[in-house]
């Protein structure tokens, strides 16, 4: 004998899969709120704890959405004001959009939209920027992200004139990574830090202007007290009281034919001043100098000989001139190459040959000693105190 499932029983079935679904959307959608209202009290929370060490964040207008699977904070007219800092200074920008996945709650990322400006409160901006995206991302929760990166493309810098404005710099794309190798944001953090400029140029500065530079770098940075926020002042304190280093892994910068690489280890002196040595390797060194119009254009000065308001590297430069004589008895015709040629010949003399991705090329350390800067026995200047 059979026995048949009533019909009552299975039209009732029917409705099982239909109320669990409601069900579940109705918790999942109390659950999407309740998020919600925790990241606007976690951010009201966290502006107030900045107001009272000086860090002022402003939102012209705050909304937040992304219903159902993520968290989507946008805030209109964003405004920064540092009053820690020596002068004060306020920041500026068209919006900024955060946003956290549901189901990627170790993921953030932040989207700014320009202009964004950089002046005094109260005061006209002295710096402008704009792009056409600012993205950034930080893997990890938020008392410890683990690493994080911002993307730029199309970067646009400029500042005001008394006429209007300048242009400064542009980048087709600038990308910055830092992950944390050791430690803790807490507790003596060491970074791997990572940089990559495509399509890089500076106006008004004659080496930098012109072809667009190609350029990027990874370094190691230890020494340091931990990454709260801080001014910079302080924090180069900090880094130089512990013996921090920046360790230089590898930076390559290409413009047009000319190809430099850097490796070495860079610190702070108790004097606040650079510390370290770099080993710079140069290929299509002729043709850079060339390009800027010899070195009398690129180290004004070069060819006023005897004066001693000429940079030192000039000095530097002059006091080679016995090696030079030397030179041009054991090489008839030597002088008459040019004195720009003849300068690269002893500069390719005093450093080291070698080759650099297949090409000839000359390596030379780049010494900073308390500040005091010499490339190989060249001296070439002091560089100013870091705070």
């Amino acid at each position: 004998m059979t026995h048949s499932v009533p019909v009552v029983w299975r039209s009732r079935f029917v409705f099982v899969p239909l109320i669990f679904a409601v069900v579940l959307a109705a918790l999942w959608t109390a659950f999407w709120f309740y998020a919600a209202s925790a990241a606007e009290a976690a951010i009201a929370a966290w502006r107030e704890r900045e107001a009272k060490v000086g860090r002022i964040y402003t939102c012209g207008s705050q909304t937040v959405g992304g219903f159902p699977f993520r968290i989507e904070v946008r805030c209109a007219d964003v405004g920064a004001e540092f009053r820690t800092t020596q002068p004060a200074i306020a920041i500026n920008a068209k919006s900024l959009v955060v946003v956290a996945q549901l189901y990627r709650s170790a993921l953030l990322i932040a989207e700014v939209s320009g202009p964004l400006t950089v002046g005094e409160p109260g005061r006209p901006a002295t710096l402008m920027a704009d792009w056409s995206l600012a993205q950034v991302s930080v893997h990890g929760m938020p008392l410890a992200p683990e690493r994080a990166s911002l993307v730029i493309d199309r970067l646009r810098l400029e500042r005001s004139t008394p006429t209007g404005t300048e242009a400064l710099a542009n980048a087709e794309r600038t990308e910055l990574h830092a992950r944390l190798r050791a430690g803790s944001i807490l507790d003596n953090p060491v970074l791997d830090l990572a940089a990559r400029l495509a399509g890089f140029a500076v106006s008004g500065v004659k080496p930098l202007a012109g072809r667009p530079i190609d350029a990027e770098s990874t370094v190691l940075l230890r020494g340091l007290k931990d990454l709260l926020p801080k001014s910079v002042p302080v924090m180069l304190k900090e880094f130089q009281a512990a013996g921090g280093r920046l360790e230089i892994t590898n930076a390559r910068a290409q413009q047009g034919d000319t190809i430099a690489v850097a490796i070495g280890e860079l610190g702070l002196s108790p004097r606040a001043r650079l510390d370290g040595l770099l080993r710079v390797t140069v290929a299509g060194l002729e043709q850079f100098v060339a390009a800027q119009g010899g070195l009398e254009r690129l180290v004004p000065g070069l060819s006023a000989a005897g004066s001693d308001r000429r940079p030192p590297s000039a000095r530097g430069l002059d006091r080679l001139a016995p090696v030079l004589g030397g030179l041009e008895r054991l090489l008839p015709g030597l002088g008459g190459v040019g004195r720009d040629r003849t300068e690269l010949g002893i500069l390719a003399l005093l450093g080291e040959r070698t080759e650099l991705e297949r090409r000839q090329a000359v390596a030379m350390p780049l010494r900073f000693s308390d500040g005091a800067v010499s490339l190989g026995p060249i001296p070439l200047g002091q560089t100013p105190p870091l705070f």
